[in-house]
């Protein structure tokens, strides 16, 4: 099944049917499609019902024939495209506005995120309760080059300086979460490196889970790094007021009629 961007809404997910939707957002990803869904089918057959949402962010290769030939055979393996490339962040909301379970899962489609680790995710998420609203994965182990990592650690040591949400690895694509947390957030280009301030601002908790970090499968990273200085300091500058700015949340304790 497949639907333009325009096309995706907000609706209400049915309730008792799904327990995870599992969104993955790519670009030009053609050589990684296949081996991934594999592992994610793998890894989340006994989970009982889930889908998969792939989000095809305007490829110019031959990712959109992969995950057709694909989701012929399966009918949890759903397909939504981008007419152009908006950005990972883009791709992200617009897989969880297409969801219909309760919880969300999301690892990047290059095949570093090892799915393995999302039953375990789920159960930490689900066990803590409704107050929980994210478990973020922290890699071990990285896989990028020694100048990708040191990027990492710098940006990470920065918005941790002054975000202060207690998170070593912000930009690890595997989390877990809660639709319904994600769609209360704020939106912008990169709020997916800003879930847990965020998150924690709509008064949740975030809980963290070292995941193990893989070898790119195939191909080169067709997403930018938390290395564009200039747009990192004003997304920074943006989150940090609004962390600032945020009011008390209502705590509703009666309904009138």
């Amino acid at each position: 099944m497949q639907k333009d961007l325009e096309s995706v809404t907000d609706p209400v997910p049915p309730a008792g049917q799904l327990r995870i939707s599992i969104v993955v957002p790519v670009r030009n990803e053609e050589g990684n499609i296949a081996p991934l869904v594999r592992d994610i089918e793998n890894a989340c057959t006994d989970l009982g019902a889930f889908e998969l949402i792939y989000v095809d962010d305007g490829s110019s290769d031959g990712t959109a024939a992969a995950l057709a030939g694909l989701s012929a055979t399966r009918p949890w393996l759903r397909v939504v495209r981008h007419a152009q490339s908006c950005g990972q962040s883009a791709a992200v909301r617009s897989g969880v506005r297409a969801a219909t379970a309760p919880i969300v899962a999301t690892l990047d489609g290059d095949g570093q995120n090892d799915p393995a680790f999302i039953p375990a995710m789920l159960a930490q998420l689900e066990a803590a309760g409704p107050s929980a609203g994210l478990v973020q994965g922290q890699r071990f182990g990285r896989k990028d080059t020694g100048f990708k990592r040191m990027q990492s650690r710098i940006a990470n040591k920065v918005r941790g300086a002054i975000l202060r949400d207690a998170t070593r690895d912000t930009g690890c694509g595997l989390k877990c979460f809660r639709r319904e947390t994600y769609l209360a957030l704020p939106y912008f280009d990169a709020l997916h490196r800003f879930m847990p301030a965020l998150v924690v601002r709509e008064g949740y908790d975030v809980l963290h889970h070292d995941v193990r970090d893989r070898q790119r499968l195939t191909g080169v990273s067709n997403y930018g790094f938390f290395d564009r200085l200039w747009v990192g300091i004003l997304d920074l500058a943006g989150v940090w007021w609004l962390i600032r700015r945020r009011k008390r949340v209502p705590q509703i304790v009666t309904e009138a009629r």
